[in-house]
């Protein structure tokens, strides 16, 4: 899935930070002065100029030259870094918080039945859904860290297996977004844009089956989707497993492919 503007810009940024840093590292082990070239009679010779004063460097001097002239490069590289990376935190601080493309997402349910977006193609009606931001649930400060292919953290090692091949199938989906259920906010493991249909799907995978209080919780949320009107096998799925039993991934696929495509 393609990223949207504000992401390129903040991943560039990003870069060009961990390339100062690794730039001003270097400088500091490079040698005290700066080169620079005269011409005479159409030949280059090089001079070297710092604290000391003057000195020419001849072809025996050839180390010196190669550091000096990298010195140089970083010089004029970390001068372009820096006011690039100064124009990016600028663009990124000013960045408008909603654009034209999430205006939909933002109405009302009832008004998004009769709206049409104002974007035309999948994969820009998908940017626009990853777009918008959202307070995911926090973790426990002793909870086991598992990640996924896009970096994101999750709860289990089965919960990284979905989000992974839901990322390399190119489906949209964001981790554990809070939605307002029946006056009860939830988070769903998986909310699912289906592009086929554009239709907003939740996944939940039920990874404790053995734990008699998370089966009792496990229905509890299953009431409150039904109350709301958000039916299994419509907006609703399902995948189970417990500490004896893992779940069998080798349909995991054509589960994808057959409700989120």
């Amino acid at each position: 899935m393609a990223n949207t503007v504000l992401d390129v810009m903040r991943a560039r940024y990003r870069t060009l930070m961990r390339t100062i840093q690794s730039l001003e590292n270097t400088n500091e082990k490079l040698p005290e002065g700066s080169i620079y070239i005269r011409i005479h009679k159409g030949h280059s010779y090089f001079y070297t100029y710092s604290n000391s004063g003057e000195m020419y460097l001849s072809k025996k001097d050839s180390e010196a030259i190669r550091q000096l002239v990298q010195k140089e490069q970083i010089k004029k590289a970390l001068e372009a870094a820096k006011f690039e990376a100064n124009i990016l935190k600028k663009n990124i601080i000013e960045y408008p918080k909603s654009t034209f493309e999430k205006v939909y997402f933002t109405l009302d349910d009832a008004y998004q039945k009769y709206a049409s977006p104002l974007i035309f193609g999948d994969d820009e009606y998908a940017q626009a859904w990853l777009a918008i931001p959202y307070e995911k649930k926090p973790f426990s400060k002793d909870a086991p860290e598992f990640y996924t292919m896009k970096g994101e953290r999750v709860r289990s090692k089965t919960e990284v297996i979905i989000a992974d091949r839901l990322y390399a199938k190119g489906i949209p989906y964001k981790y554990e977004c809070p939605v307002l259920v029946g006056g009860v906010v939830l988070h769903p493991d998986f909310t699912i844009l289906r592009l086929s249909d554009r239709k907003v799907l939740y996944h939940e995978h039920c990874g404790k089956m053995g734990d008699p209080g998370y089966v009792e919780n496990m229905i509890d949320r299953a009431n409150k989707y039904g109350r709301a009107q958000v039916f299994l096998g419509d907006r609703l799925f399902y995948t189970f497993e417990s500490a004896d039993k893992p779940m069998d991934i080798s349909w995991l696929d054509d589960f994808i492919e057959k409700n989120y495509r």
